[in-house]
């Protein structure tokens, strides 16, 4: 297993554990929500989950604090129409 898909899966493991202000990276986020990397993107350009920030050519993060609105609003959506938020 490589050093990065261990940070990730650390990154995982804890992230209930990391600050608002933290970053996380891609893999990360893709774990968190039930869909395909072209699903997300999708979700992305229409604004249903936030868009990353970029901190060089290649590199997108997101913001812990943002992704846990999100989910917490998918979860919310969830149990208030009582069906999938696909």
């Amino acid at each position: 297993m490589s050093n990065s898909t261990n940070l990730y899966q650390r990154a995982l493991v804890n992230f209930d554990q990391l600050p608002g202000s933290a970053y996380v990276r891609l893999p990360v986020v893709l774990s968190l929500f039930p869909c395909s990397r072209a699903t997300f993107w999708r979700w992305v350009k229409s604004g249903r989950v936030p868009a990353p920030k970029k901190m060089g050519d290649r590199i997108s993060v997101w913001s812990v604090d943002e992704i846990r609105q999100t989910l917490k609003k998918i979860e919310t959506a969830e149990l208030v129409n009582g069906s999938s938020a696909n």
